[in-house]
């Protein structure tokens, strides 16, 4: 069979996209990067579902969950999913707001919440709604990322510290642990340290280095070695085996109301990020990213996460570089990694039991440094303020507001400096660039020329609702004395709503009976030109009224004292 043909045969795989074209000798380089992969998730998995308000060892079933979903539904053949520390803290905190986190009420909001952004994630699949991953801008995510982060820093604070764990909302919790400093048991932020300082050398030395899992051994070992439990130090105690038992949660009519819009919210953060990590980590050239699939492998895996009593996971851009630089073939690295991490969790209670909790404070404080993104911050300041304080305003939302609150402001921040980016589009006139046929932007020309009784003008963004009336007075506030043409330079109209269409119809209605003529040039956009058509403008207009070029239509139709000159 041809190269096209096996390529064809992949993309037509239902299930296990990943192990398509899977030859034996790729079990060595699956197992490395399966090996690797659990060395550095792990510790991390266990982190996060402290961080969720879970006992660690669930975090091994949310890595189960993750690898045996996208394994079954994704496209990518590195995309690592499991428990993620972009998330945790948003549902963890919203959640805490509806039942008390060490109550089997809470662990049944959990698995429902993975049920519900499960749903939302293979719909928005199925209906092929990628584009939904856009929403959030650069600015906007780097805002919600540093208040990510900041709450992951004064959540692990205590545990660090060894101080008792505070409550009330983020501030009170801020407050509580700084007038609580005194108290800091030093062994304890000692060891945090430690494993921060870990991780941070091994990343710079090499990231395949599993800096978390020699950090919380050394960690451990230390404990166990001095006692330091006799001294304060805390650990995570006995542990329960976490097997994977397929359930539906235990929950009432009013926990799904509560939870349904959290679901959404999560969906949405979880989208962006799972589109990011699958265009960073192309694993098929040929093929380019599917980003659509990846939504269905992602929601598959929160259901998965739902039925096994596990909270809502995430693909990681982190555990994704690990798979893609240890070589990895397929999800058989993925699947590999879940059953050493399932083993763990069955016969390694022993082992675990032994971790101190500022080890893992450590590990999420590293997690928490590295998605600050403050080369991002530096070049939005000195490009653009205001969206520099789209930054600060998300970070803010994120930090004070309820997190579901903030998250859903930072949502609508993005959305409003989208629409008010398109608002913002003027009318510009044009001159033709002496001795060519070229026209451009008035201003930015030397010299620029332009054709008595033709006025070029264009609208740069699509046209809709959002600047339809704006378009229609500019175009209606030129001077009607001596013009008798203009020429709408359409190269940036990609699209045209109804509104749009319905408003510059008038226009040129209103505009003819004034006795100006109206043409459209350089209407390039196949999508445009089927609205244009569709909503009756080429009709309105006429097919002689449509030009591929600016000065076509000014040679076509310009008044005879303007061709004359």
């Amino acid at each position: 069979m041809t190269s096209d043909g096996s390529a064809a045969r992949r993309r037509d795989w239902p299930l296990f996209r990943s192990f398509a074209g899977w030859r034996a000798r790729d079990l060595g380089a699956d197992a490395v990067a399966g090996l690797t992969l659990a060395a550095i998730a792990i510790p991390e998995q266990m982190a996060t579902a402290r961080l969720a308000g879970f006992e660690a060892q669930i975090g091994f079933l949310a890595l189960f969950a993750g690898a045996i979903g996208f394994a079954a539904f994704g496209a990518s053949r590195l995309l690592s999913v499991g428990a993620d520390s972009t998330i945790a803290p948003i549902f963890a905190g919203s959640l805490a707001l509806l039942a008390s986190v060490d109550s089997p009420h809470y662990a049944a909001d959990a698995a429902l919440l993975a049920l519900g952004v499960g749903l939302c994630l293979v719909l928005a699949g199925a209906l092929r709604l990628g584009f939904v991953a856009d929403l959030l801008s650069i600015p906007v995510t780097t805002g919600f990322l540093a208040g990510i982060a900041g709450r992951i820093l004064v959540s692990q604070a205590p545990g660090l510290l060894g101080l008792p764990a505070p409550k009330g909302v983020f501030l009170a919790q801020a407050a509580a642990i700084a007038t609580s400093l005194s108290q800091t048991n030093w062994l304890s932020l000692a060891i945090g340290c430690g494993v921060l300082a870990t991780m941070l050398l091994t990343e710079r030395l090499n990231p395949r280095i599993p800096g978390a899992l020699i950090g919380l051994g050394a960690a451990t070992a230390l404990v166990v070695a001095l006692g330091l439990e006799g001294r304060g130090v805390s650990t995570l105690g006995e542990v329960a085996s976490a097997l994977p038992k397929f359930a539906l949660p235990d929950v009432a009519l009013d926990d799904l109301q509560q939870v349904a819009p959290l679901a959404l919210i999560v969906a949405i953060v979880v989208m962006v990020q799972t589109a990011a990590t699958t265009r960073s980590f192309v694993s098929d050239a040929a093929r380019g990213p599917d980003v659509d699939r990846d939504f269905i492998g992602v929601g598959v895996a929160n259901l998965v996460a739902g039925l096994i009593g596990a909270f809502p996971v995430n693909a990681s851009p982190p555990r994704t570089a690990v798979v893609a630089e240890t070589g990895g073939v397929s999800q058989f690295g993925a699947l590999i990694c879940a059953a050493i991490a399932l083993a763990l969790s069955t016969f390694g209670g022993g082992l675990i039991a032994r971790v101190p909790h500022a080890a893992l404070a450590g590990v999420l404080l590293f997690v928490a440094q590295r998605i600050v993104r403050v080369g991002v911050m530096t070049d939005i300041w000195s490009r653009s303020i205001a969206e520099f304080l789209l930054i600060v305003a998300t970070m803010l939302a994120i930090l004070v507001l309820p997190i579901q609150q903030g998250v859903a402001i930072g949502i609508i921040l993005s959305l409003t400096h989208g629409v008010w980016t398109t608002t913002r589009a003027r009318t510009v006139e044009f001159e033709r660039i002496p001795g060519t046929s070229i026209w451009w932007p008035a201003g930015s020309v030397k010299g620029g020329e332009t054709t008595p009784g033709v006025k070029v003008v264009a609208l740069q963004a699509p046209l809709s609702f959002l600047n339809a009336y704006e378009f229609q007075q500019a175009l209606e506030r030129l001077p009607k004395a001596g013009v008798g043409l203009i020429v709408i330079e359409a190269n940036a109209i990609v699209e045209i709503d109804y509104t749009g269409a319905k408003v510059l119809g008038d226009a040129v209605v209103r505009l003819r009976a004034a006795g100006v003529d109206v043409a459209f040039a350089r209407l390039e956009s196949l999508r445009a030109q089927r609205s244009f058509a569709r909503q009756g403008l080429e009709a309105l207009l006429g097919a002689d009224h449509l030009f591929h070029s600016v000065e076509e239509a000014v040679a076509a139709l310009a008044p005879a004292s303007g061709r004359q000159a």
